[in-house]
Parts: C-alpha cells; structure tokens; sequence
C-alpha cells in the first residue's frame, strides 16, 4: 500500500530518520539483511522479547507475564497494544503478577483478514489467556477498548460462576467509551468505521496517524517522535491496519450493549475506579461527570493535567491510584 503523503512511493513499513526514508522489507544497504519495522524499534522487540505467543482457537496471541503477588490482568485500548504498559511494567510486577496480553487484531496478535472483530470475542479471549495461565480471579486494570471487554467480563463476572471463567475482584478503569452518549469519536474514528473505511484505510499515513494521536494527549505531555514511530509500526505489523475498520465497530456495539455494559457498573458488588485524565477530548472529564452520575458511590482519580493516555502520560501517578485501589491481600 502506498503512502498516502508520498503516492509514489513503494509500500513504507517503517520511516526512519526523517520522512522520506522508507523500509518495505528491502534494505537500503547493500550485503545487510532487511530488518523489519518492529526489529528497527528496540524497545518493540525488547517488549516482544520478553513475552511468549500461545495459541488460542487457532489464534497466535501474544502473551508477557511477571512479578510476584495479587493477579493483575491488563486490557489494552485501540488501537495500539500491550505496550502501552510498558512505562509502569516495573512498578507494576514490583507487587503484583502480571499478565498482559495484545487483543486480537492489535499488537503482535494475530490479525485475521476479513475478520470480523467483536467484543465478545475479545472478552472471551481475556478469559482463554486467563485459563492459560491457570488464573480464575483477578484484580483487572483497563483502558480505552480494555474498558468495553472488562464491561462484558464484568457482566459474566456478575452472573455468578456458571457464566465467567474469570472472575474479577477488582476493576479498575482509564479512560475509555464507558457510555456511548459521551464517548466523542474523532472525525477519522467515524470515517474509518463506516462503509467507506476499507477503502480510506489504505491512505492511512504516518504522518496522518502522529496528528490525530497527538490529538489526544495533553499539550505538556506530547508523544515523543519515538513513541509515534513505535505505534505506526505496531499498527502496520502484519498489515494489521486493515483490521482497523472491523475493530472499530466497537462503537456501534457499545450502542447496542448499553444495558448490559452500563448495567454491569451499576449493579456490581465489585470494587471499581475510575482514573480519568481530563484533557483526553474522545472520553475525558465529561465522561468522568456521566461516570458519577450514573456509577452508585463512584472512585474517581481526576488527573487535571492528563489526556487520553493516563499510563503513558503520567505512570507515576497511576500507578499510585492503582496500587492504593489494588491491596495487597485480596487476591
């Protein structure tokens, strides 16, 4: 697929050192191997490095487990990964053990051609990598997407044993889509999820992808030119972008769930809270205002000065929020 600030250009799998420099799986110099767009981040591999792959229903999933302690289950957002992780991974496995995973169509997962991605799904993958483990309860930590799978957990978790091969003790939530009627999808998020998106996702660009990220992060805490490079090889990885459109239909399902994922939070004996950065524009601080309107004695942590990415942006104060809500001896 072209770049589309560069149509003539062969397909770019990384751009490196500047915007004309691209890597398509042929290396520029001559006698050397290619090296992939992921081999050229080292903090991408050395985060997929440490993890394992396992295989559920068929699926290549990739997995990264440690630490030692209270079982804490991670649940990435879209449309990016586990490594989103990655700047509390230390102060998280310094008290809990850990188990991230990549949603499918994200990450390092497998990412199905044609597939047709659904929450469910995702939910009942969070509970195979669970199993896997020999897990059957956990303190959950969501953000953005997580947050819809942990909704549709919860539910299950809620309905008593019988219904969910997880269980979750605690849930702690980062923004994300809680409601439909507050979540504010950006121009490109509607465009992309609409008929028209399997075709405009071909003209997606790096450059394209950096502005509307940035977009959602606070301007005193923008995503270094690292991280954006990091993320657009993560999306692009086995030509994961045409997943986007398919996985995107989480919006109108989150529609068509309301009662059941609204529901979950307001009638659940489980422990929640809310950690809401409240510059994100798509789910911020009216979204935290809709929250305790709706959430029966609502925990928030309001971070003032933070966008869409509380564990990216500000891991410190996270990771306290989530340590003082995650005792020790729960679990």
């Amino acid at each position: 697929m072209a770049d589309a600030d560069h149509p003539d250009a062969p397909p770019c799998m990384y751009r490196d050192s500047g915007p004309d420099q691209c890597f398509d799986g042929e290396s520029p110099f001559h006698g050397l191997p290619a090296m992939s767009a992921i081999d050229r981040c080292p903090a991408l591999r050395a985060w997929r490095d440490a993890g394992e792959f396992i295989i559920v229903r068929h699926r290549r999933i990739y997995c990264r487990r440690a630490g030692a302690g209270p079982r804490l289950l991670l649940i990435h957002g879209f449309p990016t990964s586990s490594f989103d992780w990655a700047p509390m991974w230390s102060m998280l496995t310094a008290r809990f053990e850990v188990l991230a995973f990549d949603l499918l169509g994200l990450g390092f997962s497998a990412k199905p051609r044609g597939h047709r991605y659904r929450v469910h799904e995702q939910a009942d993958l969070a509970e195979a990598v669970a199993h896997h483990y020999g897990w059957t309860n956990a303190f959950v930590l969501a953000h953005d997407y997580g947050d819809t799978v942990a909704q549709e957990l919860l539910a299950r978790s809620s309905q008593g044993p019988t219904h969910a091969a997880l269980r979750i003790l605690r849930l702690c939530l980062l923004n994300g889509g809680l409601f439909p009627e507050t979540h504010r999808a950006r121009p490109i998020q509607r465009l992309l999820a609409s008929p028209l998106g399997p075709g405009l996702v071909g003209l997606m660009s790096r450059r394209g992808f950096a502005r509307s990220l940035q977009t959602l992060f606070s301007p005193t805490r923008p995503l270094s030119e690292t991280a954006i490079d990091e993320y657009w090889a993560l999306l692009r990885h086995d030509d994961g972008i045409h997943a986007v459109p398919s996985l995107l239909g989480y919006m109108a399902e989150r529609r068509r769930e309301r009662a059941r994922w609204v529901g979950a939070l307001q009638t659940t004996d489980t422990p929640l809270r809310l950690i809401c950065g409240t510059l994100d524009p798509v789910s911020g601080l009216h979204m935290s205002e809709r929250y305790r309107e709706l959430v029966p004695r609502a925990d928030i942590v309001v971070l003032d000065d933070v966008g869409h990415f509380p564990q990216l942006e500000d891991p410190e104060r996270v990771f306290a929020a989530v340590a003082a809500f995650f005792p020790g001896d729960d679990a």
